[in-house]
């Protein structure tokens, strides 16, 4: 793992600035007092992707008071679209997200505590990201980490919202451990490869991500305030183009014997690393390689043994290496590569073992 400092300007947490936050606290249903348990909070959220942005700028800006933002990648041209955060010299120099998002956060607001963690979120380090918060939030593309969170938020008792979008249509819920149904409780386990649309197939528009990702945060805010009795109980779904909405009630899909909630048994959060975990990555044409123990990799090192080979670029966060036929390693100190230009898990494994040789 590889985690950035955080600001350091924690601020005067425990009274709300009258000034920045007076509008919010003109909302009743939040007031002075609901202010102050937003500025005493902590929030995770997964991801620095289109929604993660979006729910990150609703949580600094609202005053939440220590807001960890979490993200294995970097900023390229093709996020611009709909990842808010971000702007054209962040692609420019492949910014870290995690970095480069809390840097437009902290111009947002500097009373409040951001900590950018470059990492990709696996069981080696779920609890340690995830457990000292009040709040997660999912600003993921991936079934898998969405029910790895849903171990961590049942097995610490921290509530979770999830959200996903994909073309104009888009999904919320509200996971709250012991009150409604957990991920596994509505689908048993993440669905198969390939069975699914996502935005590499079907392409996805910026207004989708704003709408579920402010459901999410208004969500959000009222957890954290205490206000449960207006929380939505239901799965909430959305077609902006085709204008369509609908809520299901959820609220009597708890299983008791649902592995993760009625059995408590946290399968994605312990199962072993036995090898490399390998993901094809939404909407890049590009896979994610993972090795079995994190290492902490030279970048100079690495540059000097493999400039040879090919064009290196190297930033203070990440390497690339530009091969022929369009084909670009991406190497992480912590070990972790992308290899850019195929979606064949296969052909970036061979690469990978050919160029890193772990």
């Amino acid at each position: 793992m590889t985690e950035m400092p955080n600001n350091g300007n924690q601020g005067e947490r425990s009274v709300p600035d009258p000034e920045r936050y007076s509008r919010q606290m003109l909302f009743a249903p939040i007031g002075p007092e609901g202010q102050a348990k937003l500025l005493s909070s902590r929030v995770a959220i997964v991801g620095m992707g289109a929604l993660g942005t979006v729910l990150a700028n609703h949580m600094v800006r609202a005053g939440v008071g220590y807001v960890r933002v979490i993200d294995r990648d970097f900023v390229e041209k093709s996020n611009l679209q709909r990842q808010m955060l971000f702007d054209e010299a962040d692609a420019g120099q492949s910014a870290p997200k995690a970095e480069a998002a809390a840097a437009r956060l902290r111009a947002a607001n500097g009373g409040v505590v951001i900590e950018p963690v470059i990492a990709d979120l696996n069981t080696t380090n779920a609890e340690e990201l995830l457990a000292d918060t009040d709040l997660i939030l999912d600003g993921t593309d991936n079934f898998t980490v969405r029910f790895l969170i849903n171990d961590v938020s049942q097995k610490h008792g921290i509530p979770w919202i999830y959200g996903g979008a994909v073309s104009s249509r888009g999904v919320s819920l509200t996971v709250i451990p012991g009150v409604t149904p957990c991920l596994r409780c509505l689908f048993g386990q993440p669905p198969e490869r390939g069975t699914t649309e996502t935005c590499d197939t079907a392409g996805v528009i910026g207004p989708i991500i704003h709408t579920v990702a402010s459901h999410q945060a208004a969500e959000a805010f009222k957890l954290l305030v205490g206000a449960d009795t207006q929380l939505n109980r239901k799965m909430v779904h959305w077609d902006l183009w085709y204008n369509q909405y609908a809520a299901v009630d959820v609220s009597k899909s708890r299983k008791t014997d649902c592995p993760c909630c009625g059995k408590r048994q946290f399968e994605y959060l312990d199962s072993a690393l036995e090898e490399e975990t390998i993901q094809t990555l939404c909407g890049r044409n590009s896979v994610q390689i993972s090795p079995v123990r994190p290492s902490s990799l030279s970048l100079q090192e690495w540059a000097e043994k493999l400039r040879p080979l090919g064009r290196v670029e190297q930033n203070p966060f990440l390497l690339k290496l530009h091969l022929p036929d369009d084909i670009t390693l991406v190497l992480f100190p912590d070990g972790r590569m992308m290899v850019q230009g195929t979606d064949d898990p296969i052909a970036a494994k061979s690469l990978y073992s050919r160029y890193i040789g772990m």
